[in-house]
């Protein structure tokens, strides 16, 4: 297994707007320092905890993006710190973000995330929602973050033509978003095993780890 030629792999196919995010959770630092010294910079965790302790001990000038489900109290764990947030699926996130970051006097930039799959275990506003939060008076008074585009995740099935129209849907819903904000620049969707189709359908962001890093042990 090794992870910089898998790394060097995705990177050649990638066309250059599109980011790669090295999804490096359950992984030891060793693991991500491999990839760090082939030239990623960008790792992507599910788990605060996990995250603050990674970026404790590795170098500084890695960006983490917080890729999981975020609870509310946990966000002071990583407010100093993170570059990113994907999961963002409500106004009561993004106030409680937005307290943590003016603590350290940040600006976190945030991802809105929308629901996009048919499964219930997926989180995610819907692209109503999304689009009723960017005008409210509320959003409008927190200045310690800062929306920078969507992310969505498709449902996990073996039909491509229903992931392409999920993400056909998640680009279409920032179109129009972009359309209330137009600094949104941001269509994180794509992962390991769809990541190609996403592209083709306007990701701009992609979150890829067992195709870098190997399979992951849950255990």
């Amino acid at each position: 297994m090794n992870i910089k030629e898998n790394l060097q792999h995705i990177k050649s196919t990638l066309p250059k707007e599109v980011t790669l995010v090295a999804v490096s959770k359950t992984k030891p630092v060793s693991d991500l320092m491999e990839a760090y010294n082939a030239g990623q910079r960008i790792f992507g965790e599910n788990k605060i905890k996990e995250m603050a302790e990674k970026h404790e001990q590795m170098p500084k000038d890695i960006k983490w993006h917080m890729i999981g489900h975020v609870q509310r109290n946990k966000v002071k764990y990583m407010a100093e710190f993170v570059s990113l947030i994907h999961g963002v699926d409500s106004l009561k996130l993004l106030r409680e973000i937005n307290k943590q970051a003016e603590k350290y006097d940040r600006i976190i930039d945030c991802l809105l995330q929308i629901k996009i799959a048919e499964e219930d275990s997926k989180f995610g506003m819907s692209a109503q929602d999304a689009n009723a939060l960017l005008q409210s008076e509320e959003f409008a008074e927190l200045e310690n973050i800062n929306i920078v585009g969507v992310m969505g995740m498709a449902t996990f099935t073996e039909d491509q033509q229903q992931i392409k129209n999920e993400f056909k849907f998640l680009k279409s819903t920032f179109d129009k978003l972009k359309t209330l904000n137009p600094e949104l620049e941001t269509v994180s969707m794509g992962m390991s095993g769809d990541y190609k189709l996403a592209i083709e359908c306007g990701s701009t962001m992609i979150r890829v780890g067992s195709s870098i890093f190997g399979a992951r042990n849950y255990a």
